[in-house]
């Protein structure tokens, strides 16, 4: 009799734990079928540059390389000098370039005539007072800078326009979607998903190309329009509806 009532109880058993392993859909709801919708908001900041990067170089030409090495090294270094004199720090003048290569010249019949050896020396300067710009590459040129290119404006500290972009993004988007949820008759519910992209900041050009107000001419011996610049931020934001 135990025997017997041993075994009934390990078949129960079996029977419990393979209905827990079943499948369970008997009775089982569907899940429910979350209708969205995806919104695009854009945010832009206008702003006045406070700083410039700029790179400036000396290009030198000789009959022999030693010389040119040493022709290009005291205009580079008069060069800096100047570019000191305007109260530039060491730490923002950077040397992004120092090449030196061979130039053959040739005659009316393609023949080899002799060769210049060619020497460029540049430097990427950092300028945080605008208004000393155009004297700074006047001075530079007086030196004997010879090339001059890559002229960059920017704003040292974009963190609060990047803010400020972000909650004009945000709000471009809440608006769209509401506009939309109410010509078609629905509801937002809840915001299911956010992204957004923060773009580098660009020149602004009103509809005549040229600078935007707010960035005045700075009056100097080489004149100079910061213009302004444009922070812009795009985001992305998926809602629920009914």
């Amino acid at each position: 009799m135990r025997t017997k009532y041993f075994a009934f109880a390990i078949l129960a058993v079996l029977a419990l734990v393979l209905s827990a392993c079943g499948p369970t859909t008997v009775n089982q709801a569907a899940p429910e079928n979350v209708r969205t919708l995806n919104v695009s908001g854009v945010g832009i900041v206008y702003l006045t540059p406070d700083i410039v990067y700029i790179n400036i170089g000396v290009n030198t030409q000789r009959d022999n390389a030693a010389e040119a090495v040493e022709v290009n090294k005291e205009q580079t270094n008069a060069v800096i000098a100047a570019i000191r004199e305007f109260g530039v720090d060491a730490k923002d003048i950077r040397t992004t370039n120092f090449s030196i290569w061979s130039n053959p010249q040739y005659d009316e019949f393609g023949q080899i005539t002799g060769t210049n050896y060619v020497v460029d020396n540049s430097v990427n300067v950092t300028v945080r007072d605008l208004e000393k710009l155009g004297d700074l590459l006047d001075a530079a040129v007086g030196a004997g800078a010879n090339s001059i290119y890559s002229i960059q404006f920017d704003v040292e500290d974009k963190t609060e326009a990047n803010k400020e972009a972000r909650a004009k993004a945000v709000e471009d988007a809440k608006l769209e979607a509401q506009e939309l949820a109410d010509a078609a008759g629905l509801s937002l519910v809840d915001i299911q998903t956010i992204n957004y992209y923060e773009g580098s900041a660009l020149p602004y050009y009103d509809g005549y190309g040229k600078g935007g107000g707010g960035g005045a001419a700075v009056e100097s011996a080489v004149p100079i329009q910061p213009g302004q610049l444009a922070v812009s931020v795009t985001v992305n934001i998926t809602y629920s509806i009914k």
